[in-house]
Formats: structure tokens, C-alpha cells, sequence
């Protein structure tokens, strides 16, 4: 086996064997060490690692954020989710309308605060996100979802035929870590208003992903929305963006919520 074909991806502890360019095997090793050298103190259906870091030396948050945040809050506490409900399992212990905690409410109020025209998702999985983000949105709005995967393939798909029948959803099987298929959707990008992202969660493809959404010409600064910022493997993406930025995990997904003003100034 060539030498360059075995990585080491440090600080994010994944590493990779792969032959003639093909990946045969990944181990996220650094997780596992954290779990048996500083166990959780507490019990929880689901615990995950993460690290507080002063906020005065990173980014901080736009005008626009505040003024779009404030009355997206006043809005999700009102809401109500029961058609997302009921695609769920009743038992399940977090359903779609747990607000705080599940960010849904969250997604929903922000498309009713911006009423874009172009919603961008990238990472469809079981829909859930991708129904919350169409629920309210302008008449001639549009979600535009990504994933590696066809929607009729993932485990326990929440979407049916008939969310896609007006043509307000729409979903590509591509993955925009890719520069050369992002430049492939510049025409739609550039339109987004509202991106989300709640993809690998590696810190590796959002970094990618964030490095080929700089090369995109938009019309208008969008709102970028990032789900799982409390990750320890999402901790150094989130970091590291350099536009004004807005922790508001509070009042979204647990696992971490974040909104930033892409090419928007502090």
C-alpha cells in the first residue's frame, strides 16, 4: 500500500485507508479516547462531547442577526408542528415540536421572519428539516435539499411523493464538498436566502463545504443556519467563521444552532 494512501487527519482524529482512490475504511478514533479517559458525569438518553471558549475574541454578532433572531423567537414559541408529528413514531421522546431542544420551530420561524424565495438544505436525510423549511414559505418560495443519497433510500424517510408534487421541494443527489458540483449548482446558489447545513458533522465536509460556498457569487448576503456547532467535531468549523456569527443553541437543537451573516460585516 503507497504511502499517501493511508491519512491521518489530526486535530479531528479520522483516520482513513483507502486504495486506488477508493476509501475502504474510517475510524473517528479521537471520540472513543475522550468517552474512556473523561466519562460523562451524568446520565443522559444521549451525551456528547464539546469545550466552552471565551466569546470576546471570536466574531461577533451582525445587527441583521439580532434583528432577524428577535422576532424568529417570538414566533417559534407560537407555532405548531403536528403534521411533522404525526411522520414520527408517537413514543419517541423528541418529537419534532420539542422546542427548545429540536430546532424545527426554530427553521420554520426563521423562513416566516425572511420569506425567501430560495431555501437551500444541505443534508435531506429523513426530510423532517426540509418539511419544517417549506411549511411557511412565501408562495413562490422553493427548498432546494442535497444529499448523497435519494430520499426513497434513507432509513425511516419521512417524505412522501406527494411533498415534492408542487414543486416547492426539490432534492439533488450531489455533494457540494465538491467544488466542481457546487460550481455545477452556481446558478441555483447564488439565489439562496436561507442556507442550512446538518450534513456529515465531521468538521470535514462543512469545512469544505464552507471553503466552496466563498466562491459563490450571491445575489444577496443569505443567512446561513448550522446545525450540531456544539460538536466536538464541529467546534473548530464553527470557530473559525470569520463573518458575524450568532450562538443561539439555546433556542435550537441541543447538539448546537447556529446562524451566520455570510458576507455580512460585525
Amino acid at each position: 500500500m503507497k504511502r499517501q494512501q493511508v491519512e491521518l487527519r489530526d486535530p479531528d482524529g479520522v483516520l482513513r485507508i483507502a486504495w486506488r482512490g477508493r476509501e475502504l475504511f474510517r475510524w473517528s478514533w479521537r471520540p472513543k479516547l475522550l468517552r474512556r479517559v473523561l466519562p460523562a458525569p451524568f446520565v443522559a438518553r444521549h451525551v456528547e462531547y464539546s469545550l466552552i471558549a471565551s466569546p470576546d475574541d471570536d466574531v461577533q454578532p451582525s445587527e441583521r442577526l439580532l434583528n432577524i433572531i428577535l422576532p424568529a423567537l417570538q414566533r417559534a414559541a407560537s407555532l405548531r408542528l403536528d403534521d411533522l408529528d404525526r411522520r414520527v413514531p408517537a413514543d419517541l421522546p423528541y418529537p419534532p415540536s420539542r422546542w427548545p431542544g429540536e430546532h424545527y420551530r426554530l427553521l420554520m420561524a426563521l423562513v416566516a421572519v425572511m420569506q425567501p424565495r430560495c431555501v437551500v438544505e444541505i443534508g435531506t436525510a429523513c426530510g423532517m428539516s426540509a418539511l419544517a423549511l417549506k411549511q411557511l414559505l412565501p408562495p413562490d418560495g422553493q427548498v432546494v435539499t442535497f444529499d448523497l443519497i435519494p430520499w426513497q433510500q434513507y432509513p425511516g424517510a419521512c417524505l412522501t411523493e406527494k411533498d415534492f408534487a408542487d414543486h416547492r421541494l426539490l432534492q439533488y443527489t450531489d455533494d457540494l464538498s465538491d467544488p466542481d458540483l457546487m460550481q455545477r449548482h452556481h446558478a441555483l446558489l447564488r439565489q439562496a436566502e436561507l442556507i442550512f447545513v446538518d450534513a456529515a458533522k465531521d468538521g470535514i465536509m462543512e469545512s469544505k463545504f464552507l471553503t466552496n460556498l466563498r466562491r459563490i457569487s450571491f445575489m444577496k448576503p443569505p443567512l446561513l443556519i448550522l446545525d450540531d456547532i456544539r460538536v466536538w467535531t464541529m467546534l473548530k468549523v464553527w470557530r473559525g467563521i470569520s463573518y458575524p456569527k450568532l450562538d443561539v443553541t439555546s433556542f435550537g437543537h441541543w447538539t448546537g444552532t447556529g446562524l451566520v451573516d455570510w458576507l455580512g460585516t460585525p
